[in-house]
């Protein structure tokens, strides 16, 4: 009798029970019963509205299972969940769904790592799963905290744990393909899921022996091959993530990289980071570049408090990423790049400067030397970020850029730089003008412009130029590199190094085009001011053999690449000037380079006997030159620098200066009891010496002869000089009174006014004319 019962209740059973059932065998080893799976599957195709009875009854006796902890029975069951989710297309398969993926998590939840890679398995081939409509209730934020937390495991198996963390990062890539595909991908962006989807990938990525040596031995090769690596792995999953993203959330997926390297301190050494940034760099769209750099700018400004060796790895990762974003399209953050790579390098200047002002108060607790070379460090960070994207920069963009660094270099006397130096002091300020000076030496490294005007426009000579009258032979060294950068454009300056005699200069095999008519009206205009540099250049005290190196290489590529026959005769009259012959390789060598320049050299305690044979003599070399065509006549005129404004914006303090500083003090400095009065007394007698006209006459001869003087014995270009100034405030005067004297008189009929191509006459009453005095009675 209870036979027949039990028969009887089981054929009152619903069919979709009884083929559940029929899957499972008794022993759990035999594994699925195929033919009962052939025929739950034919049902569940047959009838799709039965899928989620069926889900939800494979859910129940799961969930059972796992927590008798029956293990084969739940293979089997998630075996046959799998097949059913492949073999079914349908709009009812969204129950089941539902029943899977809590089937799943509970899998993901139990503690058996063997579990955890079932479950996760089972996710990847749903995740794989293309749905005909989207689901718009179903969220994934369990999935993607449980795969982040497996991706940290730290099984005390090796293999376990790596055996795990690969299947957590397979299934963040699962729910990455998921949600992209899916109308709501827009929710795997958001912040909070990135905040665990990115560090995760980023600590498989990094290199952990160190930290799996704690826990136990390193994993076998044969548990983590290349195809199984969860570095490799984590890496191609990261590449495709950043694939997908998209202009909106490029950021949300940036931001958690900082804060992983900033976790983990690994700024310093930035290995890591690097390799990091290059794979964001080279997965995201190129048009999205300017996103990442400007991430990288911002983070270096909110870490400008940091170490001088986390300021320097941020700022070398800014390299990698502006190196690989230069190809493509950088987009608006070209200034940007500039402009915060030069206020953090002003600020490492600032602080370098503050410890040596510490060290120097005798400060005990501040190490100097370390910190010194660690701010020196990121000085070069800057310095070659900034070299390596001017270099790569189109030359319209590198003019600007060229420019704008120019626009910051602090002179003395000025106020046209556009950096804040109140805070850095003399030592600070020359610091600063140095590392500028070489950042503009490694933008315009390589720049080959078609025109000398185009590379060196009136804008950027004058302020180039002003750091070369200063007291400081590194400044000028640096100005003569800049302006060898630009001036070489056929790439002579390597045939020219070092100071020497060149008997037959065809050995050289010089590369030179003629010069062309844009050149030739540069050096009508800035000749003069190339000269008296140069000039000026070579009669500093503190100068070094590199100095006269690069001022004898400036003279050389003048020579080469603006010279006409007016700027040879120029150049000869400064190379007069200056005196540096082969009577002098015999009797006199000290005069020549080859020996001057010497570490040890012996020079003569006079050197006023010397014959005149051993100096350069005028009259040969204008014979030489007239016989080949040159116009030789202001060759007997001495060269002079002319004085210009640019004395002014130089160190050096002259007597003037002096005198006028103490007259500014002395009336403060001295008591007021003892203040004599300067003021003199109007009698007849001084009145009467005022008006005496006895001695203007002997001033005026003295005046006329003067002029004479200086007509017959000046340089014509000092006297043509003063002839145009005069000659522009003549012009200036006359152009005023032309303009009043040609317009033409108010008239009561009106005045012929032309306003948009149409003629108008504008009258004007008689009562508000305004006539001469004459004209009035």
């Amino acid at each position: 009798m209870p036979t027949r019962v039990c028969c009887c209740c089981s054929a009152l059973r619903p069919r979709y029970k009884r083929l559940v059932d029929n899957i499972f065998p008794e022993d759990p080893k035999d594994g699925l019963v195929k033919a009962d799976m052939e025929k739950l599957t034919f049902y569940a195709v047959s009838a799709p509205e039965k899928l989620d009875r069926i889900g939800s009854y494979l859910a129940e006796r799961l969930s059972r299972d796992v927590v008798r902890h029956r293990t084969g029975y739940v293979l089997i069951a998630m075996e046959a969940l799998d097949q059913l989710l492949m073999a079914c297309h349908s709009q009812s398969i969204k129950p089941f769904v539902e029943s899977f993926l809590h089937m799943v998590a509970k899998l993901l939840e139990s503690g058996e790592p063997k579990l955890q890679v079932l479950g996760t398995n089972s996710f990847v081939k749903f995740a794989n799963i293309e749905e005909d409509t989207p689901s718009y209730h179903r969220r994934y934020d369990f999935f993607v905290s449980r795969f982040s937390a497996m991706c940290h495991s730290y099984h005390s198996d090796p293999e376990i744990r790596t055996e795990i963390r690969i299947a957590g990062i397979r299934g963040i890539q699962g729910v990455v393909r998921k949600t992209v595909n899916d109308e709501l991908r827009a929710t795997i962006w958001e912040p909070q899921h990135m905040d665990k989807i990115v560090p995760s990938l980023l600590f498989n990525m990094q290199k952990i022996e160190e930290a799996d040596s704690r826990i136990g031995p390193p994993p076998s090769p044969s548990a983590a091959d290349k195809e199984e690596n969860p570095a490799v792995l984590a890496e191609n999953c990261f590449r495709e993530l950043l694939g997908r993203a998209s202009f909106g959330n490029m950021n949300n997926a940036v931001r958690p990289v900082f804060a992983h390297l900033d976790h983990h301190k690994l700024w310093d050494p930035n290995e890591f980071a690097v390799h990091c940034f290059k794979i964001i760099m080279y997965s995201i769209q190129a048009q999205y570049s300017h996103h990442v750099i400007q991430e990288i700018l911002g983070h270096l400004d909110a870490c400008k408090k940091d170490s001088p060796r986390v300021r320097a790895g941020i700022i070398q990762v800014l390299l990698e990423a502006v190196a690989i974003a230069a190809k493509g399209s950088i987009g608006p953050t070209v200034l940007e790049v500039f402009n915060t790579l030069l206020k953090h390098l002003r600020f490492s200047v600032e602080l370098e400067a503050n410890d040596l002002q510490a060290g120097s108060t005798g400060n005990a607790n501040v190490d100097t030397s370390s910190k010194d070379s660690d701010e020196k460090m990121v000085q070069n960070a800057v310095i070659q970020t900034i070299g390596f994207f001017g270099s790569n920069l189109p030359d319209y963009q590198r003019s600007e850029i060229m420019m704008f660094i120019m626009g910051k270099v602090p002179v003395f006397g000025t106020s046209t730089h556009t950096l804040d130096i109140s805070q850095l002091g003399d030592l600070g300020t020359r610091r600063i003008q140095i590392m500028l000076l070489r950042s503009l030496l490694m933008v315009t490294s390589g720049y080959k412009a078609k025109t000398i005007v185009t590379a060196l426009p009136g804008s950027f000579l004058d302020p180039l130029l002003s750091p070369s009258l200063m007291e400081d032979y590194e400044l000028r060294q640096l100005v003569l590199e800049v302006m060898h950068n630009l001036m070489d454009r056929h790439d002579n300056r390597a045939k020219l190094r070092g100071i020497r005699i060149i008997p037959d200069v065809a050995d050289l095999k010089i590369k030179r085009e003629k010069i062309c008519r844009q050149d030739t009206s540069f050096m009508k205009k800035n000749g003069q001011q190339l000269y008296r540099h140069i000039y000026l250049g070579c009669k500093e005290e503190d100068n070094v053999h590199k100095n006269y190196e690069l001022l004898y290489t400036s003279l050389a590529l003048i020579t080469i690449e603006l010279a006409n026959e007016e700027v040879v005769i120029d150049l000869i009259r400064l190379a007069i000037a200056l005196q540096v012959i082969e009577i002098r390789t015999m009797e006199a060598p000290y005069f020549l380079p080859e020996h001057i320049f010497r570490d040890k050299c012996m020079l003569p305690k006079s050197l006023e006997k010397h014959d005149k044979n051993l100096y350069f003599l005028t009259n040969k070399i204008a014979e030489s030159l007239g016989g080949s065509g040159y116009s030789v006549e202001r060759l007997s005129v001495p060269y002079v620098p002319q004085v210009t404004d640019e004395d002014r914006l130089s160190r050096r303090k002259s007597i003037v200066d002096t005198v006028s500083i103490q007259v500014d003090i002395l009336p403060n400095s001295i008591p007021s009891d003892d203040v004599v009065s300067n003021t003199e007394e109007i009698t007849f007698e001084a009145l009467k010496k005022a008006i005496d006209t006895s001695g203007m006459e002997e001033q005026e001869k003295e005046k006329r002869r003067l002029v004479i003087e200086k007509f017959q014995k000046a340089p014509f270009e000092e006297i043509a000089a003063q002839c145009e100034s005069k000659a522009n405030l003549l012009h200036d005067r006359l152009a005023q009174i032309l303009e009043l004297t040609i317009r033409p008189p108010p008239s009561p009929s009106g005045t012929l006014t032309i306003t948009s191509g149409h003629a108008q006459y504008q009258s004007v009453p008689v009562y508000e004319m305004k006539f001469p005095d004459l004209c009035v009675y």
